[in-house]
């Protein structure tokens, strides 16, 4: 690292970690991320209000610089993200050895501090100065901008914050932040399933709630799924928030219709547009499936 480098590079067992925990599947998520998200994501959305920094930004580098929360750095030292000492730096110090043998980070009271100072941080520098000129829902040029203005050495900075952003959603808490909705509503938790944003249906959600939750149209949520009109969401209903795919993916190539399985069941398990599956399987009026029929999925 330069002398001028301001943030620590990934710690190679960070790195081993977040890699096994976040990038190898994009169908599952980690727990502790998701604690994570919810714990500092109020934080985040203040401050994309009083710095002009996108939620998303901040919460994957606290994800990331972090590994959520659980890094020694940041268990003993409360620095969500491992930023430096410097000349500049008049609070506590501790010390770890990185780059080279014992450098000096940043020491902070609590978590919420961290964050103070990441903003600030960022807000100061003139390094970053022209991130602030991108708009507040960029996040993929905030997250290559972060990359070029020097803030970690790893090559692969970028892409791991995009994708974090991405498997968790975190881009939702962009711009306005979370939409208001119905006094009492409780927001969905998104999910990923074969790479797709989702959520599972609970009893009283509608369409148009959930399409106003994520900032969708209703018709949106109708196509992604392949809703009927006039279809009600069922408690467990697995709900797209983005066009579900042309097949099935690898290693999934092949389905067996079971009792009470509907062709739309097998659409939603695998992620498939049911027009695709029906094509694929030269299914229409004249032929109806049966159960035990094995149906092709790519």
């Amino acid at each position: 690292m330069s002398e001028n480098m301001y943030v620590r590079s990934r710690l190679p067992f960070i790195g081993i970690f977040l890699f096994i925990a976040v990038f190898v599947s994009a169908q599952t998520k980690n727990p502790i991320y998701l604690d994570y998200i919810n714990k500092y994501k109020d934080i985040a959305i203040d401050h994309q209000k009083r710095y002009k920094i996108p939620a998303s930004i901040t919460l994957a580098q606290g994800l990331l610089e972090s590994a959520a929360g659980t890094s020694e750095l940041a268990r003993k030292s409360n620095n969500h993200f491992g930023i430096k000492c410097h000349n500049s730096w008049e609070g506590k110090r501790v010390y770890h050895d990185d780059d080279e043998k014992g450098e000096c980070f940043r020491k902070y009271r609590n978590p919420k501090e961290s964050y103070e100072d990441h903003a600030l941080f960022l807000t100061k520098s003139p390094r970053y100065e022209k991130l602030f000129k991108l708009d507040i829902t960029d996040y993929k040029g905030w997250a290559h901008g972060l990359k070029r203005c020097g803030y970690a050495t790893d090559k692969a900075y970028a892409s791991k914050l995009i994708q974090t952003i991405e498997l968790y959603g975190l881009h939702r808490y962009d711009g306005k932040g979370l939409p208001r909705m119905p006094k009492g509503y409780e927001y969905h938790d998104m999910d990923s399933k074969w790479g797709l944003p989702y959520v599972v249906a609970r009893d009283g959600d509608t369409q148009r709630l959930i399409a106003r939750e994520f900032e969708l149209y209703a018709y949106q949520i109708r196509r992604y799924n392949d809703f009927p009109r006039g279809y009600k969401l069922k408690a467990g209903d697995i709900v797209y928030l983005k066009a579900k795919r042309r097949r099935a993916q690898k290693p999934y190539t092949t389905h067996t219709l079971q009792p009470g399985e509907s062709l739309h069941d097998v659409s939603q398990k695998y992620g498939i547009k049911l027009k695709r599956l029906l094509s694929r399987n030269k299914i229409s009026g004249e032929r109806v499936p049966r159960v035990g029929d094995v149906l092709r999925l790519r």
